[in-house]
């Protein structure tokens, strides 16, 4: 006895992995990317006397912006240098939410 097996459409194999790329650039690439773009917008925005957060948590208000560098003061007489990139925009938008 032969039996005939029909060929399956080589597109159908492969919607299941076409549809996990799906999922994984909705829920996963294009937030991130969108995170992104919100920081770099965020960090051409700072100016001179804006309150903000660095990533490891130090809370300041911006007395110097030089290029990448950003000066903070902490306290009345204390000062610390960080880069631009160290500024969250998730941690000061949180702050802010809180005071």
């Amino acid at each position: 006895m032969i039996y005939l097996q029909a060929q399956a459409n080589p597109i159908l194999q492969f919607l299941p992995l076409i549809g996990i790329f799906v999922v994984f650039y909705f829920f996963f690439i294009r937030p991130q990317q969108k995170k992104a773009k919100d920081q770099t917008k965020f960090l051409t925005n700072i100016n001179k006397g804006d309150d903000v957060v660095t990533a490891s948590g130090i809370i300041g208000k911006i007395n110097k912006i030089e290029d990448d560098i950003v000066t903070l003061q902490i306290d009345q007489k204390t000062f610390v240098r960080v880069t631009k990139g160290s500024i969250s925009k998730e941690m000061t938008e949180s702050t802010k939410v809180n005071a």
